[in-house]
């Protein structure tokens, strides 16, 4: 097994070359190791981070994205982007991804000439790129974005052991991908689309309480896969509110239903094998 302070080490020396940094920065776990690890590198004053702020981002996760980079001191960006504007991510496609990773490293790269920076990095790590199918990568390789994670060799089990070995306080942050992440390919992306599904998972975990770490409320178009840790499942199918917090947030007629969570399980459909899947 790799000492994780070895690990950490590496990371650091990874970055200790890349000079004045801007971080694009979720708020996830990767994200947010990159940018302690681009402060330890190279001194708060030397790196920034940006966040695209659009529907596709819950409020919550920018309101913990905010406090992180307050915490390390350093600049956080939050410019409004566009990505809806794009048919290809609007259409939703099994290359949605592309389109919003794109416009997410045109907007990076746009600040970056304006305020300085030399670099640009993203969370990617290596087990991402193992993957196969993850057009985001793409986009943001195109647009000369740096990936330190995948770079040191590090996979997710080893980003979250190194946050943890700095006390970072995402390091069991839960998954969170995207907002259209959990839209069915071919069914368009739209702000009150994406809305509705924010407030159905924030009701559910309202009725499920402290229990519950991941969750998902997958928009099928004609019904509604609500996904649940697998301790929840049952628990979830039984309790009458569950329904109503999915229905009130506005599924009124769509019929629903509870399975154990998966990340990535609105991939399964992708059976191309340009996809990898």
């Amino acid at each position: 097994m790799v000492d994780v302070a070895v690990l950490s080490q590496d990371l650091l020396a990874e970055m200790a070359g890349y000079g004045r940094t801007l971080v694009a920065f979720s708020g996830g776990v990767d994200s947010s190791v990159v940018l302690a690890a681009a402060v330890r590198a190279l001194g708060a004053g030397q790196v920034a981070a940006v966040t695209a702020v659009s529907p596709s981002l819950p409020a919550a996760e920018l309101d913990a994205a905010r406090e992180f980079c307050a915490g390390l001191g350093v600049t956080h960006h939050t410019p409004a982007t566009n990505e809806m504007d794009v048919p290809g991510y609007r259409e939703n496609g099994p290359r949605r991804c592309y389109f919003c990773k794109s416009v997410l490293l045109d907007t990076a790269n746009a600040l970056a000439a304006d305020l300085g920076f030399e670099t640009i990095t993203t969370g990617t790590n290596a087990s991402d790129i193992a993957a196969g199918f993850r057009p985001g990568i793409g986009a943001a390789a195109e647009r000369g974005a740096r990936t330190p994670l995948a770079d040191a060799g590090l996979d997710k089990a080893a980003v979250r052991a190194v946050a943890r070995h700095w006390g970072l306080p995402v390091w069991d942050k839960p998954a969170a991908a995207c907002m259209a992440s959990r839209v069915a390919y071919g069914i368009s992306v739209t702000p009150a689309r994406l809305a509705r599904i924010e407030r159905a998972e924030s009701a559910v975990r309202g009725v499920l309480g402290g229990a519950v770490r991941d969750l998902r409320v997958r928009d099928l178009g004609d019904a509604v896969r609500l996904e649940v840790d697998s301790e929840l499942v049952e628990r979830a199918r039984e309790d009458h509110a569950v329904g109503v917090a999915i229905r009130d947030a506005g599924f009124a007629s769509a019929p629903i239903s509870v399975e154990i969570f998966r990340s990535g399980s609105m991939n399964d459909v992708l059976v191309d094998s340009d996809t990898g899947e």
